[in-house]
């Protein structure tokens, strides 16, 4: 068993690293503060072939496995989460399932661009459009429809809590074509935010990620090419499923970089405040804190690129995607709240970043699958034997 990385790996994970303290840790507090999508970022990201990093050269992507991608999302997410899942999203559930399932028109049409980030100059990247007001653990309750009407169908309803809602150009979306055959009447679509019918309805104000753009869409009578559909009749669900497992692996690496950059900025303030005549990393309360952050970021890291390996080999990462995800998100949420204690006061305030991770670390829990149901799907794994 190989634990190191190829070169290759280690200059995509340096390459992220330099990118998250040169372009993302300036003005990273004041973007959270005034919930602003970061655009100049964004637009790095894609010079630098993160929009597509998995994506074959074919289609204008980087081309690399999904270990680099595991470590590049983790390096970026130890500084600004916010990015980092607009990475995610356009890599994992955009990108990955239009090469995977589009026809080559769809792929030269709608993924080159998106894996290269840009088109005519202007971002240009994608979202996921699956939950809506009463369908969120529940995909299959899908209130949104898609009337056949031959070469095109009609589509109707609402979305909730999509990233990306309002900077990306295309959309992937879920909707109710045959009500009567439940789970195998949904479809998937490939729709332009410009077409007429469609809105982007208002910002949420969230307590984390505030820099990523979450908004509820709405389709009203939007005429869609037929030619639009990705797959066959009825592929929607299995689409979105198959889309998710590996979108949870980009989500279980975002957790891991919030929890990871909680630790070093906590390791750091360590050994730079003393108490009681020494710094108090010499103080084993302290000690022990940050040893077993350490112990349960490292099962984390080890969950991340085994789900990643299994996936760059063909294998079903269904049981690994989701395990790396629950404790990995899990993870982040004790390493975190740990972190601003290790802090003080000063991890109360937004100077010293670790509220800000503790706050961004509390969505890996939920979105892309909750804790509950990454659950039921190892259970539902377990018992198959």
């Amino acid at each position: 068993m190989e634990f190191r990385l190829t070169e290759e790996q280690e200059m995509i994970r340096q390459a992220a690293r330099d990118f998250a303290r040169n372009e993302c840790l300036p003005g990273v507090i004041d973007r959270d503060e005034r919930q602003a999508f970061a655009y100049d970022q964004a637009m790095k990201l894609a010079e630098l072939g993160f929009m597509g990093v998995m994506v074959s050269p074919d289609y204008g992507g980087a081309g690399m496995d999904t270990v680099s991608y595991v470590l590049a999302m983790e390096e970026i997410s130890k500084v600004d989460a916010s990015v980092s899942v607009c990475m995610s999203v356009n890599n994992s559930l955009v990108a990955w399932g239009l090469e995977a399932y589009g026809t080559e028109e769809q792929k030269r049409r709608y993924l080159v661009p998106l894996a290269q980030g840009r088109k005519d100059g202007r971002l240009y990247i994608g979202a996921f459009l699956l939950s809506e007001p009463e369908a969120g653990s529940d995909a299959t309750s899908q209130r949104t429809t898609a009337e056949d009407r031959g070469d095109h169908y009609i589509l109707n309803g609402t979305k909730n809590w999509i990233t990306n809602g309002s900077s990306a150009s295309v959309y992937l979306v879920m909707a109710q074509t045959d009500p009567a055959k439940g789970s195998r009447g949904i479809n998937v679509f490939i729709v332009e935010k410009d077409w007429p019918g469609v809105t982007v309805g208002a910002k949420e104000n969230k307590m984390g990620i505030r820099g990523s753009d979450t908004h509820s869409i709405l389709f009203n009578d939007v005429r869609v090419p037929r030619e639009n559909r990705i797959g066959e009749d009825g592929f929607g669900f299995t689409f979105a499923m198959r889309t998710l497992a590996g979108g949870r692996i980009g989500i279980a690496a975002q957790a891991l970089g919030i929890a990871s950059g909680a630790y070093e900025l906590s390791l750091a303030y360590s050994k730079q405040r003393s108490a009681f005549g020494k710094p108090i990393s010499e103080h084993q309360a302290v000690q022990f804190k940050l040893a077993d952050m350490a112990t349960r970021i490292e099962a984390a890291r080890l969950l991340c690129l085994k789900a990643a390996w299994e996936k760059d080999n063909g294998l079903d990462y269904t049981m690994s995607s989701s395990m790396a995800k629950v404790f990995t998100s899990e993870t982040a949420m004790w390493v975190t709240t740990e972190a601003v204690q290790v802090h003080g006061g000063y991890g109360y305030v937004k100077e010293y970043h670790v509220e800000r991770l503790m706050r961004d670390a509390k969505i890996t829990q939920i979105y892309e699958g909750t804790s509950e149901v990454q659950r039921i799907v190892i259970g539902r794994q377990v018992l198959k034997g």
